[in-house]
């Protein structure tokens, strides 16, 4: 099940299934996504995680009728895709508190969020490969992510990487050591509340599209970007108190 809790302006969103290692199952995945699309408006920064302290995700749930009907899972699985579409495209900073380990579909959700900090006691990987599968739909995520060979390499061995090799690969953020990470994740959160929530979400749109683009349509864009930016009350208000050496005030638009 998916625990939804708002605090203030954070929400925070659970998989709590710890015995199971928490896994993505079409429940989870529907849940999820209803709670990304459906954000208040209050919300400035949602976080991402699982309960205990073995498993941010395991991945998807093999066990629950993953080779039942073809048809009826194909579109079951699609879910999963939806999913991470909407949580690149909602407006507010996503992070993953990486409380445990994170494979298979889990290492894609850690990878679709923004910023990832994770345990240093976290493994991480995609080990479908051992049971005859594939990591298909997280694949598009693991391109963007990390560098061909790493990627390739870790998709056709299956083998799992420590935090350190996570972050040193680029798949997480940050490491903390375990009794220390909630107290990151709370800085690295406050950080993102302090932003303009609007410059935020232009820069996080224009960050992934331009990831899809050529060079020179990337920069196009980019530019256009760059206006919407400066016309934003935020924008003037951070450079004239960047000016005048105060704290910004920023309201949002």
């Amino acid at each position: 099940m998916l625990v939804a809790e708002q605090t203030g302006p954070v929400l925070k969103l659970t998989i709590n299934d710890p015995e199971r290692r928490n896994p993505l199952t079409n429940e989870v995945v529907a849940a999820m996504c209803e709670a990304v699309r459906s954000v208040a408006e209050d919300v400035r920064v949602i976080v991402i995680t699982g309960s205990g302290t073995k498993a941010f995700c395991a991945g998807g749930d093999l066990a629950g009728g993953f080779f039942d009907n073809p048809v009826e899972t194909h579109s079951e699985r699609a879910g999963l895709a939806e999913l991470f579409r909407v949580i690149r495209s909602c407006p507010q900073p996503v992070v993953a508190r990486v409380n445990g380990h994170a494979l298979a579909g889990g290492f894609g959700l850690m990878l679709a969020c923004d910023i990832a900090i994770a345990a240093d006691h976290a493994r991480f990987g995609m080990p479908e490969i051992n049971v005859g599968l594939w990591p298909m739909m997280i694949s598009a995520l693991v391109q963007r992510a990390l560098p061909e060979k790493v990627a390739i390499d870790l998709m056709m061995t299956g083998r799992q990487v420590t935090a350190s090799e996570a972050r040193t690969i680029g798949a997480v953020s940050r490491v903390a050591p375990a009794l220390e990470l909630d107290a990151m994740v709370d800085e690295l959160v406050d950080s993102l509340v302090a932003k303009s929530s609007a410059i935020l979400a232009i820069g996080k749109q224009s960050f992934y599209a331009a990831s899809d683009l050529g060079f020179d349509a990337a920069l196009e864009m980019l530019a256009t970007g760059l206006t919407v930016v400066a016309m934003t009350e935020d924008a003037r208000e951070g450079t004239t108190a960047f000016i005048e050496k105060r704290p910004p005030n920023f309201v949002g638009r």
